[in-house]
């Protein structure tokens, strides 16, 4: 006997090939390297943008090792440990030990680069407030909200074994 599909879970089909193309195209729309360029000028920083992106994310995310850092921007550990390199010589960063693990160095944010990062937060409110200027602040809110929910819940399954 054929298994029927129950409505909802054809529904339920069509809005998740709907949200990851909405995915697709929010990671096209990232990974441009002319639109890290708007921000950088609209912030008026100067930083190559392979190193920018290095330095949101330590930023974000640290203290942090060059080996999650590799894995989190899908790039060779060895290229990521040399851009860090650059980014503690220009004192952006700065590299420190793990306390539980001695194997293990960690970048973390240093005053001048929370500095630049501050800048481009700015930069990047400026520009959201624009995408958003025709959006109620409700709208804007449960964006934000579901968002982040379905960014931990996508974490988790990560963490998972």
């Amino acid at each position: 006997m054929p298994v029927k599909k129950k409505v909802q879970d054809t529904h339920n089909s069509a809005e998740l090939r709907s949200l990851h193309l909405s995915m697709v195209s929010l990671a096209s729309v990232m990974n441009r390297p002319r639109n890290d360029e708007r921000l950088i000028q609209e912030a008026g920083v100067t930083l190559d943008q392979a190193l920018f992106r290095l330095l949101v994310v330590i930023e974000r995310v640290g203290p942090i090792g060059v080996v999650e850092l590799a894995d989190r921007l899908g790039r060779d550990y060895t290229t990521i440990s040399r851009q860090v390199a650059k980014l503690a010589a220009m004192e952006l960063v700065t590299r420190r030990g793990n306390p539980q693990d001695r194997r293990i160095r960690e970048a973390t944010i240093a005053p001048k680069g929370k500095d630049m990062t501050d800048r481009l937060d700015a930069a990047r409110e400026r520009i959201g407030r624009e995408i958003f200027a025709s959006w109620s602040a409700q709208d804007v809110s449960e964006l934000v909200r579901l968002m982040a929910q379905f960014a931990s819940a996508l974490e988790a399954r990560e963490r998972e074994p």
